[in-house]
């Protein structure tokens, strides 16, 4: 079974291909060849080509993986942790 595409608005695609980036650095910094990444992600080398190229159809937990591979795993839990928007929304609710 096939899996549906992911859409992506193009102003948000910019973030997609920087985190691919940031992570093709963070192997390269780290001297890992991307079949050595791949191997201790426990991804196939076609999964970590997606993430790097920065597809936002890839799973969270290959992402996860990778970033546990390249001891970044706690840069995980900075993701939506300042939810500003959310609070306002709270504190106007109690206002009423």
């Amino acid at each position: 079974m096939r899996s549906k595409k992911v859409v992506v608005f193009p102003k948000y695609k910019m973030i997609w291909d920087q985190l691919g980036e940031n992570i093709t650095l963070a192997r390269k910094r780290r001297k890992l060849t991307a079949i050595q990444l791949a191997e201790r992600a426990a991804i196939e080398r076609a999964t970590l080509r997606k993430i790097e190229r920065g597809n936002p159809g890839v799973s969270m937990g290959a992402y996860f993986n990778v970033l546990k591979a390249l001891n970044l795993h706690e840069d995980f839990l900075k993701l939506a942790v300042d939810d500003e928007l959310g609070r306002k929304l709270q504190d106007l609710d109690l206002l009423k």
